[in-house]
């Protein structure tokens, strides 16, 4: 949903005129014809999983525009958020939506927004590839597994069930910043950011593919996208949601019965940020490509409708931010 509550920015003419002609001649363009004689810089931060589809557009675009400097950091949705509402960031990568506290202080600093879906997701289950008991996993195992309960007292396999080994289990998952702990915590837990604490976290996806496929005795949790590009050292356990074990592709997290693990991908843009050609022009050849772009890094493409109606979206966005910031 758009958030038009706009400040009152005071903006020279001069750069409300250039926003206004890059906004005409990029609206609905891939960048390919404003983009080469366009300049500046592109500060984005925030998830780790959304990093690869943002990272891959970022790549194709510095070839269209070389004279645009795209930095992407990875510091987690929540760490990502709190420099986007504070203003520090121009686009912040989200794995779940804005919560009301990083909306409230978006609000605090004059900072609206708008948030578009770019991919979806599915948070893939994993074990080292020498694990030949784990052929699959209810969502109430992964819930005893993983409820703030359990720590310190669920710490051996056959906890989980009698028959798997009587041997130490090794947990890895996201980082209390990463949206990818909140969406977990609250589809497999019923609460966002509520856990146990005594496993092996990250921000950062790559250690914890590491942690996993170094331990014979571990089992996380990560997004699909790095289980793609590491499954020759990676093991993906099927999720039972009470239908029966089901493995994240992208069919079944299209089709939605990779439950309740399949999330969308998001994008937010500050009405601060419009007010820079290059950006507009960098959003609209970010949803023009995030389709394929998605894809060839190991996430679900969105229906070609819906990436139609997250251009119309930003095209209003940009209208009425070209607008708020003429006032």
């Amino acid at each position: 949903m758009l958030n038009l509550s706009f400040s009152k920015f005071k903006l020279s003419a001069a750069l409300l005129l250039s926003a206004s002609l890059a906004f005409t001649s990029c609206g609905g363009n891939s960048g390919q014809e404003a983009g080469s004689d366009l300049s500046g810089a592109i500060q984005i931060d925030g998830s780790s999983t959304v990093y690869p589809v943002t990272e891959a557009v970022a790549e194709e675009y510095r070839a269209e525009a070389p004279n645009v400097k795209v930095t992407v950091g990875v510091s987690g949705t929540g760490g990502g958020m709190k420099k986007f509402t504070r203003g520090e960031i121009d686009i912040v990568n989200a794995s779940r939506s804005m919560n009301e506290a990083e909306a409230q202080t978006a609000s605090e600093n004059g900072i609206s927004y708008v948030q578009l879906s770019v991919a979806y997701d599915g948070l893939t289950v994993v074990v080292h590839p020498s694990n030949d008991w784990a052929k699959d996993i209810t969502v109430a195992e992964l819930k005893k597994l993983w409820e703030p309960e359990a720590q310190g007292k669920i710490m051996r396999w056959n906890q989980i069930r009698p028959e798997w080994p009587d041997q130490e289990i090794h947990l890895y998952g996201a980082g209390v910043e990463s949206g990818t702990y909140d969406y977990f915590t609250e589809a497999i837990v019923g609460k966002s950011h509520s856990s146990r604490g005594d496993y092996t976290a990250s921000e950062d996806d790559n250690v914890l593919v590491q942690g996993v496929s170094t331990d014979p005795l571990a089992l996380g949790f990560f997004g699909y996208a790095y289980y793609e590009e590491n499954k020759s050292k990676l093991k993906a356990i099927p999720v039972d949601n009470g239908s029966g074990g089901v493995l994240p592709s992208l069919e079944t997290v299209k089709d939605g019965s990779y439950a309740p693990l399949s999330r969308p991908l998001f994008l937010y843009i500050s009405s601060k940020a419009i007010a820079k050609p290059e950006i507009v022009d960098f959003v609209n050849f970010y949803l023009e490509n995030a389709g394929e772009l998605s894809q060839e890094v190991g996430y679900i493409a969105l229906p070609d409708n819906v990436y139609k109606e997250q251009q119309q979206k930003f095209d209003e966005f940009a209208k009425s931010g070209a607008t708020a910031n003429q006032q």
